[in-house]
């Protein structure tokens, strides 16, 4: 079957549904399943993974290709009869739960495939002991030797699903044909990536609020003793004034990895490795197998899916595609775009010309207009990196400084942040174009190079994006013209994130629209009060037409406080940061020596 796009399409367009439509009609009305099945690994440990197959017809002995959906969250969770009780639900419903991804098993089951969906070791029922290394690979090379399986194996699944898929890809299974790892992580450093969870060494909850769901075994009892390493790192994050202010955060220290072991680890040791990175640039060139990754704009909340999947598609060789969908996260469970998911695994497990390979690698939802849009790499090949200067009276301008001019002397702008001990306010400081003349389409990452200067010796920066408008309004010295109009429209399309002390940068890495921070312990260095010093900070990707009359908003901030109670968040996906427990004052520099900028990737309208 090839692929159509549909007239009311365009009408009917969605940032989580394509343009174009793909699907068969449904072959099988039953199905069989087979539950806690138990498969064993190759040191004898036995998984526990649940089976869902099509229900043919007794004289016949059909075999299948199989969709395995594995991950580190619960299987109980992601079956069908969770998906008939619990009906997909939008992100703004209260029963949302992120951890349901493994994807529609009716779906799938109904057009010819089984869905099999399996838990690591350690994970709800499947056993626990030994290392976990090659649970993926033997279980794919299991599914291909059961009766019912035609030797063809694919996955799927999101986020936790999506990342195992490419970790397994790199050992090259041989049954294993193509892959479609949504909202993956971890391409630097196997099932977890301090780099693409924490940019610019930010800290912040994400992990912490996931693991209320997870079904990882954990001791419980009196902390015992730690290896002398892990000690004297403990005692220094015991004493650390930034977590002692979360009593949250500092239960977790106290009971010295008992309790969110994953999570304890990263407080402990807030920094990345240059041997992972390392052996992650090294291991890139093991996935071959066919591979569409993508993510959705809402993922620059939670970071790690968004540069999961742009690093995973730089670094592994085709055949690839990227898609990049829009601001509202899937429903959960999750059943979006599986018309994509069919279209691709038909084309490369029942060798069905779908159309896919047809057309351009990536295709990504412009926010603004609505739409999705297409190209042939990332960041766009067309893009004119275009840079607008920070000014004073919260103006923002591509009119560059002039050096030997009056543009040398220009005071800088300021802010003082106080610590959640003493406020629940975000203090910030804002710069903005006038009214755009045309309609101006952004695509790709983004970079705010600022030359600042703080009193203590580190700080967190925030810098968020914002298209601002319609706004009809001028300024002028006429009484009420002379303040930007209250009440404008805001809508935040993406942020980044930059611990001072981890400024330093790696020439080699880095390019002009992705600053590369080492973030290691050897490369962090705080910052002497008062001195003024460069910073680079890499705003995480978006896509957006910023329509004419509207205004392009760039705040700087160094704080975001939780929105719900104890100290959290009330929404799952929308965590905040471990931010300084000191008062701090902020001073943001712009003239002709220290000319403060923001590098947007500008795609041509025509």
């Amino acid at each position: 079957m090839t692929a159509t796009s549909r007239p009311l399409d365009k009408l009917a367009a969605s940032g989580d549904r394509l343009p174009v439509h793909y699907d068969r009609a449904p072959q099988y009305a039953g199905m069989i399943a087979e539950k806690d099945v138990a498969v064993p690994m190759r040191d004898g440990i036995n998984l526990s993974v649940d089976i869902y197959r099509p229900q043919a017809k007794e004289t016949a002995k059909e075999k299948f290709p199989v969709l395995l959906a594995f991950a580190i969250y619960n299987k109980d969770l992601q079956g069908p009869e969770v998906a008939q009780a619990l009906p997909p639900q939008p992100a703004w419903s209260s029963l949302w739960a992120g951890p349901l991804e493994a994807g529609d098993t009716k779906f799938f089951v109904s057009r010819g495939y089984v869905h099999v969906i399996g838990s690591p070791r350690g994970i709800g029922k499947s056993d626990s002991g030994g290392s976990r290394q090659w649970d993926s690979y033997d279980l794919i090379e299991w599914i291909a030797q059961q009766p019912w399986c035609d030797g063809n194996v694919g996955m799927v699944g999101i986020s936790g699903f999506g990342a195992e898929q490419l970790y397994v890809a790199r050992q090259s299974p041989p049954h294993l044909k193509a892959i479609f790892p949504l909202d993956p992580r971890g391409a630097y450093g196997t099932l977890g990536s301090f780099r693409e969870e924490y940019p610019g060494g930010v800290i912040h909850l994400f992990r912490y609020l996931l693991m209320h769901l997870a079904a990882m075994h954990g001791a419980k009892g009196k902390p015992g003793t730690l290896p002398p390493e892990k000690e004297a790192l403990w005692q220094a994050a015991m004493n650390n004034p930034d977590y002692r202010m979360y009593p949250h955060i500092y239960n977790v220290l106290a009971q010295k990895g008992q309790h969110m072991p994953p999570y304890f680890a990263v407080l402990i040791e807030p920094y990345d490795s240059e041997v992972v990175v390392q052996e992650a640039e090294e291991s890139f060139k093991n996935i071959k197998v066919p591979t569409y990754t993508g993510s959705g704009w809402y993922a620059y909340t939670y970071k790690t899916h968004l540069n999961g999947a742009q690093n995973y598609f730089e670094k592994i060789a085709s055949p690839k595609k990227l898609m990049f969908g829009g601001p509202a996260h899937h429903e959960r469970p999750f059943h979006a775009l599986h018309g994509e998911i069919l279209r691709w695994h038909d084309h490369w497990l029942k060798n069905i010309d779908t159309g896919i390979m047809n057309e351009p690698a990536v295709r990504y939802w412009v926010m603004g207009a609505n739409e999705w849009r297409s190209g042939s790499d990332w960041p766009l090949p067309e893009t004119q990196w275009t840079k607008f200067y920070l000014n004073s009276w919260e103006r923002l301008q591509t009119a560059p400084f002039v050096p030997s001019s009056a543009d040398d002397e220009l005071p800088p702008d300021a802010f003082v942040q106080m610590p959640p001990t003493q406020t629940n306010a975000v203090q910030r400081l804002r710069y903005m174009t006038d009214p755009l003349p045309e309609d101006v389409l952004i695509a790709g990452p983004a970079v705010l190079t600022m030359f600042a200067a703080i009193d203590q010796d580190d700080t967190n920066w925030f810098v968020i994006l914002k298209d601002v408008g319609p706004d009809v309004s001028v300024r002028t010295a006429r009484d009420g013209e002379r303040e930007l109009p209250a009440g404008l429209n805001e809508r935040e399309l993406t942020r980044g994130w930059l611990k001072a002390s981890h400024r330093a940068l790696d020439p080699k890495r880095s390019r002009p629209w992705k600053p590369w921070h080492p973030l290691t312990r050897a490369a962090q260095q705080k910052v002497t009060p008062g001195e003024v010093i460069e910073y680079a900070v890499e705003i995480l990707a978006t896509a957006n037409l910023f329509r004419r009359g509207h205004r392009i908003c760039v705040e700087i901030a160094s704080a975001d406080m939780p929105t719900g109670v104890g100290g959290v968040t009330n929404v799952e996906y929308v965590p905040n940061h471990i931010i300084s427990s000191r008062t701090t004052l902020h001073k943001i520099y712009h003239d002709a020596k220290r000319p403060s900028h923001l590098l947007l990737p500008i795609i041509p309208q025509n």
